[in-house]
């Protein structure tokens, strides 16, 4: 593959990067080539096995420091506890990598906090999590958060008064409504920052074959899709490229599905400046996490 490569990521010693999802697929190789970069990785898993499975062979293929830190990101419990342990090892974050995800679950299921799986995984989870690392964030002299989206954005409409898809679900529906909220607070997060030191940055993996795709579109990605470690590219540039700005969005520039990351057109709904801010105050008040970003971010009560 010509162009941006990993031979293109800087020297990442002294850095501390988390990684969500990162026992598989693309979350296992941004993790890993961060870690081979020289940065300190901290993977967060939902599967104890799996985990410490991936642990071992990041280790291994890197030779880096890496570590393991249970994250379950459909149990705001587990997602508290999780930014407690890395706030209290790494009290500066360099780098947010908001990776994990589900897609296209058949039937509607709930996380164990009554929310519908897939948006309150993919969207609520990472915006508790980022929230409750942002002192971790905010020690950092240029903090990034990567928040992984997908193509299926473009498809989204998402309606702030149906979040959890109670009168209304499909798989791949409320899966696409749970990339484009991923595209909203990644925006709104930039607007809100407010300052070139942090850049909230997003990322698609176009079409790569990962465990993601169990339920859908398998196919498709056989034929025209790629591999996840390519997949991993455009989160690495979004990460690490010297010349990334703050809300700007990277993906494959072949008919977005393959090929060398590169700047990715952002779906015009993700641009609907009230649309973010409404998801913004309902994600507070269904999380319990209210940003404060003059002084970090806190639980409320």
């Amino acid at each position: 593959m010509s162009g941006w490569g990993t031979k293109d990521i800087p020297r990442l010693d002294g850095k501390t990067a988390v990684v969500t999802g990162a026992n598989s697929g693309i979350g296992y190789y941004t993790a890993l080539e961060l870690a081979r970069a020289g940065a300190t990785v901290v993977i967060g898993c939902r599967d104890a096995g799996r985990g410490e499975e991936a642990l071992r062979g990041l280790r291994q293929q890197s030779g880096g420091q890496v570590s393991l830190v249970a994250l379950d990101l459909s149990s705001l419990a587990s997602v508290r506890a999780f930014a407690d342990e890395v706030r209290k090892t790494h009290p500066r974050l360099d780098l947010l990598i908001n990776n994990a995800g589900i897609m296209a679950l058949p039937q509607r299921e709930l996380t164990v906090d009554g929310f519908e799986k897939q948006f309150g995984t993919n969207h609520l989870g990472h915006f508790a999590l980022t929230g409750l690392l942002w002192p971790a964030l905010r020690a950092s002299p240029a903090a990034r958060v990567v928040t992984v989206s997908s193509g299926m954005a473009w498809m989204g409409r998402l309606d702030v008064d149906d979040l959890q898809s109670e009168r209304r679900y499909t798989p791949m529906g409320t899966y696409s409504n749970s990339k484009l909220a991923n595209l909203l607070f990644m925006l709104e997060l930039q607007r809100r920052a407010g300052s070139p030191a942090l850049r909230s940055v997003g990322a698609h993996p176009g079409g790569a074959a990962t465990n993601l795709q169990k339920h859908a579109f398998t196919n498709s990605i056989k034929w025209f899709g790629q591999s996840a470690q390519d997949g991993a590219l455009p989160s690495l540039r979004a990460a690490t490229a010297p010349d990334v700005k703050g809300g700007e969005y990277y993906g494959p520039w072949l008919l977005t599905m393959r090929g060398a990351p590169g700047r990715a057109w952002i779906p015009p709904r993700a641009r609907n400046e009230l649309l973010a801010r409404r998801l913004w105050q309902r994600s507070e008040e269904l999380t319990g996490v209210r940003f404060d970003l003059s002084q970090g971010a806190e639980a409320a009560e």
